[in-house]
């Protein structure tokens, strides 16, 4: 995905011990992320973390979904070797290096499928409508048959913001880059079943976010 200017407050790390870093919005929404993906996930396979940040997500569920061979990614060179940092501080025998991926280019879930699960956290309003499509397509290529895509962040309803804050967010995101900003949560729904996946719930989070959780057909 194309690097683009986005505002101070899109993708907030800060430095840590080493070459970790840490972002305060992964320490507050990792737990409930964490939790949710348990009740969905399969019990083994390999699963995929799509512009994984910082690693800490990564790490928490390797720890918590220990049947599940898990290989984080992230575009950013400095946040890939946070993510090592974390994983190598974690030791878990389930989680692989970090690798560089851009989703947003077609192809690359033809040469990463078979994936009992997927995972993308925070993502869709930092990019634009057609490169989220494109991502969405992908993912449905990648998944093994009966496998899931769990899609988590901040949604439009109705083309509306549902709160002051995310009002204000969504603006500074367009603000900075017009083809950006938040999705409509009904629009993404429909890209998923046009892409091929069965939408298996849509579950109301924290913060007025949003986690869908799709299935390609057995």
């Amino acid at each position: 995905m194309a690097q683009r200017p986005l505002p101070p407050t899109a993708s907030i790390a800060h430095a840590g011990d080493g070459a970790k870093l840490h972002a305060p919005s992964a320490e507050r929404n990792a737990a409930i992320i964490t939790e949710a993906l348990v009740g969905i996930a399969p019990a083994t396979g390999r699963a995929l973390e799509i512009a994984s940040g910082t690693g800490q997500h990564v790490v928490g569920f390797a720890r918590a979904m220990p049947g599940l061979d898990w290989q984080p990614t992230e575009v950013d060179a400095a946040r890939r070797a946070s993510i090592d940092a974390w994983a190598a501080e974690a030791g878990l025998p389930n989680l692989r290096a970090a690798m560089p991926l851009n989703a947003t280019q077609a192809g690359w879930g033809t040469e990463a499928g078979e994936r009992a699960l997927i995972v993308l956290i925070n993502l869709l309003h930092l990019i634009s409508t057609p490169e989220a499509q494109t991502l969405v397509q992908e993912v449905a290529r990648a998944l093994a048959p009966a496998g899931r895509f769990a899609l988590y962040g901040p949604f439009l309803r109705e083309g509306q913001a549902t709160s002051e804050g995310d009002a204000r967010f969504h603006a500074s995101l367009i603000a900075q880059d017009p083809a950006i900003g938040y999705k409509d949560l009904k629009e993404v729904q429909d890209w998923l079943r046009d892409a091929g996946l069965t939408l298996i719930e849509t579950r109301a989070m924290p913060a007025n976010n949003v986690l869908l959780i799709a299935e390609r057909p057995a």
